[in-house]
């Protein structure tokens, strides 16, 4: 009986060791929309501009995107601080991700005005580009084209 004690108690602490050591897998991880949110919720600089692959950046010397959302939102912020006086970007707006979350997004998803965009990201570096089509935000002028944002933080 002595035996069978230490055998039960030798067993029990082998198990509670064993499962204490085990990784949780019952958790729910996190999306991939939530991964790529907390990449791009940040106040970004700009660093180049091109407009179909012209160098704009010394138009945009002021130039800062700032990305808001909340993990697990279909709908998400962004604002515009030292926009040019010609801009494809409204002073402020919504945006969501798009088919892939990983590469595309769109500007204003809900609006009159939506822009689907390419995207990459990196924990410091953020490069959009976007085919506009309609006319400036801060004066009439034009600025349709190919545009390629490239940031910073």
């Amino acid at each position: 009986m002595k035996a069978f004690r230490i055998l039960v108690t030798f067993i029990s602490i082998s198990s509670l060791v064993s499962y204490s050591s085990c990784k949780s897998g019952g958790g729910s991880s996190e999306t991939t929309q939530d991964k790529q949110l907390g990449l791009l919720s940040k106040t970004w600089k700009i660093s180049t501009v091109t407009l179909e692959s012209v160098d704009q950046t010394s138009k945009w010397p002021s130039f800062q995107l700032t990305m808001t959302g909340t993990k697990g939102a279909t709908s998400f912020d962004y604002t515009c601080a030292g926009r040019p006086t010609f801009s494809p970007w409204p002073p402020t707006g919504k945006w969501a991700f798009g088919t892939d979350p990983v590469t595309q997004i769109i500007r204003d998803p809900s609006g009159t005005d939506i822009v689907p965009m390419t995207y990459t990201v990196t924990a410091t570096t953020l490069q959009i580009n976007f085919k506009y089509t309609g006319p400036g935000y801060a004066r009439i002028s034009s600025v349709a084209g190919n545009w390629v944002f490239n940031f910073t933080n």
